[in-house]
């Protein structure tokens, strides 16, 4: 842990402020993926087997299992599922269901944000450090030292390094939370149609 965190006071020695505040924004990053996890799981997101069981229950007109079901789900959407076994409107349904969405994807435009704006903050930094750069070779005239150059480009490419390194996590982190709510938004809407809409008992033959 000791030498991990050397090398990371390393980095931002030879980076410069871009990439302290790289580091800065990366550790902000970590805790909002760590707290939307958090949600996520304490939420039941994707854990609506019991759900399911109530749904298919209730579309078969099997009335006291459903609400037996209904009562075993620890998920967000158990509410909106009661409420519309009490025959709540479909569009009041639908709005407590975006409501509900809205509250898990907040925090989203902030990862899509540094997902974004941290190669160009990299990229920005290897400007700056590539002016430097050229600055000291040009300071050095005649008695130019092609180590001094060298050294230069590489620290200032150090930034966009950095900046990729945020950026990439982040976006595929983002891409996989966008996946699980349009999982969600599915589920939301093909309950609520059923719920709203059962299929007609079969006639006795």
């Amino acid at each position: 842990m000791t030498g991990l965190f050397a090398s990371l006071t390393r980095v931002a020695e030879l980076g410069g402020p871009v990439v302290m505040i790289l580091m800065g924004v990366s550790v902000l990053t970590l805790a909002l993926v760590l707290y939307k996890l958090w949600q996520f799981h304490a939420s039941s997101v994707g854990k609506h087997s019991a759900l399911r069981r109530a749904i298919a229950a209730w579309d078969n007109g099997q009335l006291s299992e459903a609400e037996s079901a209904l009562k075993q789900s620890r998920s967000y959407l158990a509410p909106l599922i009661a409420s519309g076994f009490a025959a709540a409107p479909r569009e009041r349904l639908a709005a407590e269901a975006e409501a509900h969405f809205a509250k898990l994807e907040s925090g989203f435009r902030a990862l899509d944000s540094v997902a974004q704006l941290a190669p160009l903050l990299g990229l920005f930094g290897t400007v700056l450090g590539m002016i430097d750069a050229f600055q000291s070779l040009q300071s050095a005239g005649s008695q130019v030292d092609p180590s001094l150059l060298a050294g230069g480009i590489w620290v200032a490419l150090l930034t966009t390094a950095v900046g990729l390194a945020v950026a990439m996590p982040t976006a595929m982190i983002l891409s996989w939370f966008e996946a699980r709510m349009d999982g969600e938004r599915v589920f939301a809407d093909t309950a609520i149609q059923t719920i709203c809409a059962p299929r007609e008992p079969k006639a006795d033959a």
